[in-house]
């Protein structure tokens, strides 16, 4: 039994893993930025410690310093959330040679699938659908043009060191070849410290659906069923929901065994994500399998019962699943929007500043994980993401009245959010009927409107 934990993270993941800690009796240790020092999860910790300056990369990912904090607190282990340093595989060891237990996979784990190229190549290798394309790094131009035209147009340039969204970008022909190779491995460069491309071929109109999976120590492994996860700006998430319109259970059973073999081919343990690509005649294509709790993890917390926060730990303590596959039901539908501060009339730009009052809605299936209150500064160093909107209904139907009933009590004062603009997704006849794709928001021109 962990007797206290340091949470490597801030903001309402931090929250949501103290509460977590708190149910199962576990001390917590939260650190901090000079900029967040009035947070709440500081507030909601049992002990903090200021750990750097604002800029995360002199604090959230100042190993040093949080490795230090971990051993003077006397800790048994550190939870990173997700972000920051939750998929980076030397952290994982640090903690490891500290004594410390890191609440993830083994480090070997991460490593595997933090590289997309190794990973595709590794489900591949079990039996996991893979979409067309380069078998690792493409370095050479000429070779990226050889696969592309034999895979054929358009075509996407991904980074193999990251996700996310950054390094990726479409080639529709050959002209545009080039210039999206020279732009994606700028940008691998500048997110992820490498400027490695791999290529495969793009799918249009596609939809995002994940898998969600769990592990213990001894080698079981479960999935807890599928996220729709198509409701995206610039490959960046913003409406989550479980389970999807478009997933049979015949076809829910076929991605959740294909995401299983997934984690087993790398000896997988504690909570993950496989996510795919779903075409419009249903097949499924392996994009990535992150490494770490995600952000939508409520969705599938709602519409299962289970909770994988509280997971990841015990499974960390060497507990032992407690269900079998047959065991995991799914009830009623769940959905999660993302409360950004951040201005949707223009081009969503970061909103931060002081939230003169935040009054979070009610009522049956509605919950609000938040890391801010009435007074809170949003610092503009980090994700302008400060809360989570998620709720649960008997069916889709009833999940989004609740929704659009959510939204509407929901009330931010003193900076901009992306509360008005998830109301019109969630009023669009498209997303009612459950018509997504990963170009919702342009197709649907719900921009034009902001």
């Amino acid at each position: 039994m962990f007797e206290k934990v340091l949470i490597a993270n801030r903001g309402e993941i931090a929250c949501r893993i103290i509460r977590a800690c708190r149910e199962l009796g576990i001390r917590t240790v939260a650190i901090y930025s000079e900029a967040d020092r009035d947070a709440l999860h500081v507030r909601l910790a049992d002990e903090a410690y200021c750990v750097g300056p604002a800029p995360s990369a002199k604090s959230y990912l100042n190993i040093p310093n949080i490795m230090s904090t971990a051993v003077l607190a006397g800790v048994d282990a550190i939870h990173p959330g997700y972000g920051y340093l939750a998929e980076q595989a030397h952290f994982a060891e640090i903690c490891e040679s500290h004594g410390i237990k890191f609440i993830g996979p083994a480090a070997h784990s991460i490593e595997r699938m933090g590289d997309k190229a190794a990973a595709r190549e590794t489900v591949r290798q079990v039996g996991v659908p893979t979409l067309p394309g380069s078998n690792g790094p493409v370095t050479v131009d000429a070779e990226a043009l050889a696969i592309s035209e034999e895979i054929g147009f358009p075509v996407l340039i991904k980074a193999a060191a990251g996700g996310g969204g950054k390094g990726m970008r479409v080639a529709a022909s050959r002209d545009e070849l080039g210039k999206a190779l020279q732009i994606a491995r700028t940008e691998a460069e500048a997110a992820f410290g490498s400027p490695a491309v791999y290529i495969e071929k793009y799918v249009e109109q596609p939809r995002h659906v994940e898998i969600q999976v769990l592990a213990d120590e001894y080698g079981h492994i479960i999935h807890l069923g599928e996220r729709e996860c198509s409701i995206q700006r610039r490959h960046q998430k913003l409406i989550e929901e479980c389970p999807s319109p478009a997933v049979t259970p015949e076809l829910r059973q076929r991605m959740g065994e294909a995401a299983v073999r997934a984690a087993q081919a790398v000896n997988y343990a504690n909570a993950g994500t496989v996510e795919f690509l779903l075409d419009r005649d249903g097949n499924f294509y392996f994009l990535e399998m992150n490494t770490r709790i995600q952000v939508e993890h409520p969705v599938t917390e709602a519409v299962t019962g289970i909770d994988l926060v509280k997971q990841q730990i015990l499974i960390a303590m060497g507990e032992p699943l407690p269900w079998r596959q047959e065991d995991v039901t799914w009830r009623g539908h769940a959905i999660e929007f993302r409360i950004n501060a951040e201005d949707p009339a223009r081009n969503f730009m970061p909103s931060p500043g002081r939230i003169t009052l935040l009054v979070p809605p009610g009522g049956p299936g509605v919950r609000f994980d938040s890391g801010a209150y009435s007074g809170y500064a949003i610092p503009p160093y980090y994700d302008p993401m400060f809360a989570k909107l998620i709720v649960h209904g008997r069916d889709r139907e009833e999940a989004i009245g609740r929704a659009q009933a959510a939204l509407m009590d929901l009330v931010v004062e003193g900076v901009r959010t992306n509360v008005e603009f998830h109301l019109r997704v969630v009023e669009d006849e498209a997303f009612q009927r459950g018509d997504l794709s990963t170009d919702f928001i342009e197709r649907r021109r719900l921009l034009a409107a902001s």
